[in-house]
């Protein structure tokens, strides 16, 4: 390469071949560097870990009677009917997605004004959906397990 000063008049110099080819080259080498990341990520697993839908909440004695316990990390509410039993509600609103409040005799959703009776069926919209049941069980160590893929009936009730 020259490095002389081009003077007002000359024409523009075509480039070398000696550039073209290092052009090229490096075209080839960031291709290929793509090439082996893209086949690298492949190798890994695309996998996502989500918490499971079945858990143990506690012992039937952590739910004293009366009002429900509220549980935040799984979204539920808690009942223990005494005689009747322990049931388990959603506290998603089946609208969007908000954690619905224990108000009065049934449920109410803060963000946009559902209401739900006491077992969870919609009483005023605009939710599409009454609040999911789900299925309680014990476990060997008398813990309750809440299974949030086996959704139930309202008149579910688990006897302890």
């Amino acid at each position: 390469m020259s490095t002389e000063m081009r003077k007002p008049g000359d024409a523009p110099r075509e480039p070398a071949r000696r550039e073209f080819f290092f052009a090229g080259v490096g075209a080839l080498a960031v291709a290929t560097a793509g090439f082996v990341a893209a086949t690298f990520r492949f190798l890994l697993p695309n996998v996502l870990y989500e918490p499971s839908r079945r858990f143990t909440i506690g012992r039937p004695e952590d739910f004293p009677q009366g009002p429900p316990t509220f549980l935040p990390d799984h979204r539920i509410f808690v009942f223990n009917g005494g005689t009747e039993g322990f049931y388990a509600i959603s506290s998603v609103c089946t609208h969007l997605g908000c954690n619905v409040k224990k108000g009065g005799p049934g449920f109410t959703c803060p963000c946009h004004g559902s209401q739900y009776d006491e077992n969870g069926r919609v009483v005023r919209g605009p939710a599409p959906a009454s609040l999911p049941w789900f299925e309680l069980s014990v476990t060997p160590r008398a813990q309750l397990l809440v299974d949030q893929d086996r959704i139930v009936k309202p008149d579910f009730r688990l006897k302890v």
